[in-house]
């Protein structure tokens, strides 16, 4: 009969197990619009290496992945929440304990009454809470969510590594362009005031001249230090991305020989929230804070405990295995009182709920924002270059004019080096806006949740 009782004490726990207290999880209503000029083909078949074609780019973004230490805390944090969500899981079945016992208790009521009282025992201990209301099943769902949460993490943090790679490796290749044009303009500079020397010491023109072209070339060899100490800054910078302490990074293609897609396809609107990592995780937040709510409210509700014990107890060895014991409890918890600590408790969890749903909302219209703006960013520094390319193609012909008039003695050296300050300066332009149109090509496919 009692063994029948437990029976059905037992089905109608796993009964109660199915019942689930709560509002289930469903993703807000955002009402996202189109972008426009959608392509059909989505950003995440555009693999990584499909878009950085330089072999030396593929091969320090392929190293940052695998030994840069962000990464490498963030696999950590991985593998933590993995084990978390796994304790979650297991708290929803039971806990069996094996354990063996000797005692050996003497007492003596009185003085006059010695006794010896040992016992040795081998049980199997059980405890078991029912999850009536699904108050584990939150739980568990919550870390499920929390574990997720640092997966999407670790996918941001590669794509964020991918792009800072990217990025301090093309600053890098306009430095070197940079320092490049610096020292072609000192060579000429040199040339300049070798000529100014020799036109001034035959007599064909004033000091003034010669000692404008030494200013100039002091001016323009003055520019070298600063732009070597850059260089070396970024190396340190992308070492540092790299997992290594400073060193020399290998150069690849120039900064003129990197050719990224004019446009990227940019897909449906809705594609972005399941792209985006960084969405994803902030949507799992969302989840686990109504999972929260879950747990909040089932706190409201009683608890069924289960515990048990199972084996063999005795005061002497050779009698163990003929003596079995057994004990089972069950402890039915009901909140009674306590000063509204468990409304509160519900309360706060909506409240942070609340704080979830609105950081959900302002992420996605950030990154709306940010492929907007990276979209924009694309075409017009593309006009940009365009019109810098002229300039400077025009900046060129003025310059080799001007220094043939000057042979001829047509005009001053001062024409010869107003067009030559136009010319250095077109050229650094034209640097600065072929790195800003790289850099937009970079962000807006980071912008995109491109694929990894």
């Amino acid at each position: 009969m009692k063994q029948k009782n437990l029976y059905i004490l037992l089905l109608l726990s796993i009964f109660f197990t199915s019942c689930k207290i709560g509002q289930k999880y469903s993703r807000p209503d955002l009402n996202m619009p189109q972008f426009a000029d959608v392509d059909t083909i989505y950003v995440d078949t555009l693999q990584w290496q499909d878009l950085y074609t330089d072999p030396v780019l593929q091969y320090l973004i392929s190293t940052a992945l695998e030994n840069n230490k962000d990464i490498h805390i963030a696999v950590a944090r991985v593998k933590e929440m993995m084990q978390a969500n796994r304790i979650s899981f297991a708290n929803m079945f039971p806990d069996f304990d094996l354990r063996y016992n000797l005692q050996k208790e003497q007492l003596n009521y009185g003085g006059n009454n010695l006794k010896n009282d040992p016992e040795m025992s081998v049980k199997a201990f059980f405890k078991w809470e029912i999850d009536l209301w699904g108050n584990l099943r939150w739980a568990n769902e919550a870390t499920f969510a929390s574990y997720i949460q640092t997966v999407e993490a670790q996918k941001a943090l590669e794509l964020t590594i991918i792009s800072e790679v990217a990025t301090k490796y093309f600053e890098l290749c306009a430095l070197d362009r940079e320092l490049s044009i610096i020292r072609h303009t000192v060579a000429a500079r040199r040339e300049s005031v070798r000529l100014a020397k020799l036109r001034f010491e035959g007599g064909l023109t004033s000091e003034t001249a010669y000692r404008q072209a030494e200013v100039e070339l002091a001016r323009t060899e003055a520019l070298l230090p600063d732009l070597e100490r850059q260089l070396k800054m970024k190396e340190s910078d992308i070492s540092l991305l790299l997992g290594y302490y400073p060193e020399d990074i290998p150069r690849g293609k120039s900064l003129s020989e990197q050719h990224l897609p004019d446009s990227l396809p940019v897909g449906l609107s809705s594609t972005l929230l399941e792209r985006r990592p960084d969405l994803r995780r902030a949507e799992q937040k969302l989840r686990e804070a109504n999972a929260r709510v879950g747990i909040a409210h089932t706190d409201l509700f009683p608890k069924l405990a289960l515990t048990g014990n199972g084996g063999f107890e005795s005061e002497k060895l050779v009698d163990l295995l003929k003596s079995p014991a057994w004990f089972v409890n069950a402890d039915f918890i009901h909140p009674l009182f306590a000063m509204g600590k468990n409304k509160a408790k519900l309360r706060a969890a909506k409240a942070r709920y609340e704080q979830e749903l609105y950081s959900y909302e302002k992420s996605v219209l950030t990154a709306f924002k940010e492929v907007h703006d990276g979209i924009i960013n694309m075409r017009k520094i593309k006009e940009m270059r365009i019109s810098q390319q002229r300039l400077e193609e025009s900046a060129n012909t003025y310059a080799q004019l001007s220094y043939l008039q000057y042979i001829n003695g047509i005009t001053s050296y001062m024409d010869v080096l107003d067009a030559q300050r136009r010319l250095l300066e077109a050229q650094i332009a034209l640097n600065n806006v072929e790195l800003k149109e790289l850099l937009a090509v970079v962000q807006l496919y980071k912008s995109l949740g491109g694929a990894y």
